[in-house]
């Protein structure tokens, strides 16, 4: 289970785990029905108002980074403050229990509201999470893959990854660039399109690593981690578009590794940016829900 958008780091990962475990079928409880016996309410509270704690003292962590500069973020409200704010809500409506409609219409409600969040939750965590510059000293950048026209120059998306890797290196930030991605339209490589901007951009050859097996998000993952091992890389950054690194994150933490997310500074909007938050709405949920199949 991703926890980086609800950590609780002084307790043990397993035992924040099983809590989630146990708030989340409570919660569900009381979503599905709100006549409990009196133990269930006050558990449920209980866990709640523990649920709202953490958010609190997360939001309160991210706007102190925020304030000493440690972070950039494009929306300066912490998403944690948002959750914490739904949590009152919940809390509020679990004291009280005033759900008295026909239940045709409370079916309905209850179906609407999760297509709501089912939507909301990821999209608020690409705007939020995604929008936000964690960069620090680091061992490596890993720079996900874009289109590399037939001709070999890379498209926009890829360039301004790349570029925004280069900065990270010419400002001292990063020591080794990893570019990971897939065949490009023609011969040459994304991968080998991205290696030969970075050298013009006065990357050093030696400093660069070429996965050319990154053919997903999962892939550049399960390909790169072996090379953070191998090579001593303790601290890694990870760059893309900033709809991209929610699922880059979480797909990193389930692998056992912490990256800090770089949005890549887009030279303009992506005129297909619409269709992408679509898109990786919908690849969010493949693969947060891909450890249950």
């Amino acid at each position: 289970m991703p926890l980086w958008w609800i950590s609780a780091t002084a307790f043990p990962t397993i035992w924040w785990e099983m809590f989630l475990l146990f708030a989340s079928l409570f919660l569900a409880g009381f979503a599905l029905k709100t006549d409990m016996a009196a133990w269930r309410r006050y558990t449920t509270l209980l866990l709640a108002a523990v649920l709202l704690l953490v958010t609190v003292i997360n939001g309160i962590t991210f706007c102190v980074l925020l304030s000493a500069n440690k972070i950039d973020a494009a929306v300066p409200v912490p998403l944690s403050f948002l959750f914490a704010g739904a949590l009152v809500l919940v809390l509020h409506s679990i004291w009280v229990a005033r759900y008295a409609r026909a239940a045709k219409a409370k079916w309905i409600l209850i179906a609407a509201t999760a297509i709501i969040c089912a939507l909301c939750f990821p999209l608020m965590q690409i705007f939020f999470f995604g929008k936000t510059d964690y960069r620090r000293r680091a061992d490596a950048a890993v720079v996900f893959g874009a289109r590399a026209y037939a001709s070999g120059r890379p498209s926009d998306a890829l360039a301004d990854r790349v570029r925004t890797a280069c900065e990270l290196y010419t400002a001292g930030t990063v020591s080794k660039l990893i570019f990971s991605g897939g065949p490009g339209d023609g011969a040459i490589h994304e991968t080998e399109s991205m290696r030969r901007m970075a050298t013009q951009l006065g990357v050093k050859e030696s400093d660069i690593i070429l996965d050319a097996q990154g053919l997903s998000t999962q892939a550049t993952v399960k390909n790169t981690v072996p090379i953070f091992q191998e090579s001593g890389m303790h601290r890694v950054l990870a760059v893309s578009h900033y709809f991209h690194l929610p699922r880059i994150k979480m797909t990193y933490q389930r692998s056992g590794i912490e990256v800090y997310s770089i949005p890549a500074r887009e030279s303009y909007i992506l005129r297909q940016t619409p269709f992408l938050l679509m898109r990786e709405t919908l690849a969010w949920w493949v693969y947060y829900l891909r450890p249950l199949f």
